[in-house]
């Protein structure tokens, strides 16, 4: 946040005038030190009072019975479908700040090339049209990173995938990327790349749906004008449950926290709706206060950048069911990398993977 320390000051200043009594200090983090400082902050005997984390980090602090329970009233103003998501064993540890939900930003030149009428929807539609768009354009439908971080386990949460003992039920999702990949309908670099990675084949007019915030497009209109000029974009790829992903940055409250109260208070003023809406107009994150997300910032078109906001905004009031942070998470995304790539790879039969990441998973849990 140290590119908005503008903003930050002035909602403190703000804040420390209508309560003469409470000084805030702010600490910015680097992101790369987060979560080795906050682990031994929080286990110390001074932490913080108000920690800004992911939730799956937030997740991982709950487990170890680290921090404070919210009570859910205080939280009545934010949207209820993200306050479901960040519920650790049914309760909440955490108040959300701002969110991103990726939209489909897609190459109207090449589209309209591909001879292709509908834009594709689903998973199973961008897969259909796969081969007449190579053919037509000699560019890729688009290239998922299903091997970066939770990618694929949010592909298989939109398929009602989540449980280990669900697993099995992925060979559907399994074989379509699996024929995708070794037809040559998706990029080799699929099980190697990142989402910046995929994001310069887009630009490098190699691709042409590239699902991301839209806070690429900024990237895009810098760093190539002319693919810009024939950008659009639409609603995020779905699976069969009509769901959309998301991503959300909440603030945390250590258990040995020595101001809870005037953390929680603080917490608060700084996620109000004006708050929260004048960050937003600053970076182009999507608010969590239900208040501000009826702002009529949400429903401008006027740009492509407002259009890609206005999409986001509304899919943030349809998540559900979302993909619930798990004891062990990124262990579980790692087994779930690592079945989907020997997958594509041809190393061993989909239903043997999806049997042994069933027990892989089970293990872990227990």
């Amino acid at each position: 946040m140290g590119d908005f320390s503008g903003y930050m000051y002035k909602v403190i200043r703000d804040y420390e005038k209508d309560h003469p009594n409470v000084h805030i200090n702010w600490i910015d983090v680097p992101f790369s030190e987060g979560e080795k400082r906050t682990l031994a902050a929080v286990m110390s005997d001074n932490p913080p009072d108000l920690i800004n984390l992911n939730p799956d980090f937030s997740a991982l602090l709950a487990q170890k019975g680290t921090l404070e329970e919210i009570n859910e009233e205080a939280v009545s103003e934010f949207n209820p479908e993200i306050i479901n998501a960040l519920k650790y064993n049914d309760k909440l540890y955490s108040i959300p700040w701002y969110a991103t939900s990726a939209v489909t930003i897609y190459n109207k030149d090449l589209f309209n090339k591909s001879g292709i009428i509908r834009l594709p929807k689903t998973y199973k539609e961008l897969a259909a049209i796969s081969e007449k768009v190579k053919t037509h354009t000699g560019a890729y439908a688009y290239l998922p990173t299903i091997t970066e971080n939770d990618t694929m386990v949010k592909i298989l949460n939109k398929y009602g995938i989540s449980e280990p003992e669900d697993f099995p039920r992925a060979q559907e999702v399994f074989e379509m990327f699996k024929g995708l990949y070794q037809k040559d309908l998706i990029p080799q670099e699929s099980i190697t790349f990142t989402h910046r990675e995929a994001l310069e084949q887009y630009m490098a007019g190699k691709i042409i749906f590239y699902q991301g915030g839209a806070n690429f497009l900024t990237m895009i209109k810098e760093n190539a004008p002319s693919i810009y000029q024939n950008t659009d974009v639409t609603e995020q790829i779905k699976g069969p449950l009509g769901q959309n992903d998301f991503s959300v940055m909440n603030f945390v409250i250590p258990l040995r926290a020595k101001n809870k109260k005037e953390a929680l208070d603080f917490c608060l003023y700084l996620t109000n709706a004006q708050n929260q809406l004048e960050l937003a107009k600053l970076t182009n994150v999507i608010a969590t206060n239900s208040e501000a997300l009826k702002n009529s910032f949400y429903n401008d078109n006027s740009t492509l950048e407002a259009k890609a906001r206005s999409i986001s905004a509304k899919q943030i009031n349809r998540i559900i069911p979302q993909l619930k942070q798990r004891r062990n998470q990124k262990e579980i995304n790692t087994l779930v990398n690592a079945a989907v790539q020997s997958a594509l790879l041809n190393k061993d039969s989909i239903d043997r993977l999806l049997s042994n990441l069933e027990k892989d998973v089970s293990n872990i849990e227990e």
